[in-house]
């Protein structure tokens, strides 16, 4: 009798007979093909089993190991004559397959498969390649007291005085001395130009200097009502200043009324600001442990969230930062005393990235122009500075020649040097970023003289 059932795969199509009735081998095998027609899956059939057969194989695999250095049993032999031993084994075992080919050799090998060598690692110089004595520098962590121009120039704040050293042919000029009344310098900062210098005074007033011609030609008064630790150009006619009261101001030094806008969100002193490389977004930190982004259009809006966003993760003072040359919604930023923390955002949302933890006191924060590399500098206990690999954060050097906490840094035009400035009043030039991609001839003012210990001051 027929028996149609319905499959989880198809249809399959069995039979049943009665006991007793005889077996039918050309209906079984006609039955098991059409099964294998209408199925889409293999359904066995106990009818169509030879268990004989396969108990054999089952038995007899493990008993060849054990007899195979003697002749089989007289059973064994009855058996395989009777299950006719000599048809084809499907689904055998076989040899082992064959080990793969090493495409790469032992670290010991002499030979390798690939003709391409890697990438040599780069020396990076644990000594400073030169030191200048830097006498009375304003040991206060919240100042702004060095930066390095576009015209290769190094400008410095000692005490109520401003210094010049230029990087090409190693001379040094006094630019500026301001009275008792006024001083100490508390910041300075280049105009793109790299002819004009901004001076931030302990009294609130902003000066802007002509380098070329040694002379004054703007104050700027009324934009604070303390001092003004930290200064950036926008371009070469907005110069953006944070001050001691937690207000920041755009100036337009072409104006009379020069003050332009201004961004409020901090309660402390401003003393970090940086222009992101398109100009459209600034980034500020305080002593109120406070990260603000801010959109330039923002600047004197009358609402009371002025700020894009704002970044409450450190826990000290924010004077480090640092805007991505590769990535242009990437800032980094650095935690003063009991933060120690270097910390990674994504200006479009607000969103912090990462999170390294450093271990001491971050002061300044520089990116190379050449390669995926970050350095930091810091306080005690180590008083170092630190380059980092980005964005693994896998320490590459440590370079701790000063004394004393390192407060400032600043990087050459080529972006290979780079200049740190340490309480222990001493400068010193680093050569941490490696060779400059830069055609020579666009790096001809760059400094090459051996190490050398001189004083800024004459």
């Amino acid at each position: 009798m027929a028996i149609i059932m319905a499959m989880f795969g198809g249809s399959s199509i069995s039979y049943s007979r009665s006991k007793g009735q005889p077996r039918c081998p050309l209906r079984e095998k006609y039955l098991q093909k059409k099964n294998s027609e209408l199925s889409d899956r293999f359904i066995p059939m106990r009818s169509a089993m030879d268990f004989s057969y396969a108990h054999y194989m089952l038995t007899t695999e493990g008993n060849k190991i054990k007899e195979s250095e003697g002749e089989p049993s007289a059973y064994q032999k009855v058996l395989a004559e009777a299950l006719n031993m000599n048809r084809t084994r499907i689904l055998a075992f076989r040899k082992k397959p064959p080990k793969p080919v090493d495409f790469f050799p032992p670290e010991n090998s002499s030979t390798s498969v690939h003709s391409t060598k890697s990438k040599p690692q780069r020396h990076i110089p644990q000594k400073s390649e030169r030191t200048l004595d830097a006498p009375d520098i304003v040991d206060d962590f919240y100042l702004n007291g060095l930066d390095w121009g576009c015209n290769n120039v190094v400008s410095i704040a000692l005490g109520n005085r401003v210094y010049l050293w230029d990087a090409s042919d190693s001379s040094t000029s006094e630019l500026v001395t301001v009275d008792d009344e006024i001083g100490p310098v508390t910041s300075v900062s280049w105009a793109p130009d790299g002819q004009h210098l901004a001076i931030g005074l302990n009294n609130s007033e902003i000066q802007v200097w002509d380098s070329v011609s040694n002379r004054k030609v703007r104050t700027l008064i009324g934009c604070h009502s303390g001092r003004v630790g930290s200064l950036a150009w926008k371009n070469d006619h907005i110069l953006t200043t944070g001050g001691m009261d937690g207000q920041i101001v755009n100036n337009d030094v072409r104006i009379p009324s020069h003050v332009v806008g201004t961004y409020r969100g901090h309660r402390l002193e401003v003393c970090g600001l940086k222009w992101s490389t398109s100009g459209q977004h600034l980034a500020s930190g305080g002593n109120d442990n406070l990260v603000h982004i801010w959109d330039r259009s923002m600047a004197s809006s009358n609402s009371p969230r002025q700020w894009l966003h704002r970044l409450e993760d450190h826990n000290a003072a924010v004077k480090a930062m640092s805007w991505c040359p590769f990535q242009s919604n990437l800032l980094a930023t650095g935690g003063g005393e009991g933060d120690g923390t270097i910390k990674f955002w994504n200006s479009h949302t607000g969103a912090c990235l990462n999170s390294v933890v450093t271990g001491s006191q971050v002061s300044a924060l520089l990116w190379s122009k050449n390669d995926r590399e970050l350095l930091s500098s810091h306080g005690s206990p180590e008083n170092q500075l630190t380059l980092w690999k980005y964005p693994s954060m896998v320490k590459m050097a440590e370079l701790s020649e000063h004394t004393s906490r390192v407060l400032h840094m600043a990087q050459s035009p080529n972006g290979c040097t780079v200049a740190s400035a340490a309480a222990d009043e001493r400068l010193r030039f680093w050569n941490v970023f490696g060779v400059s991609k830069v055609p020579k001839s666009a790096a001809s003012g760059r400094n090459n003289m051996p190490f050398s210990h001189l004083s800024l001051v004459r």
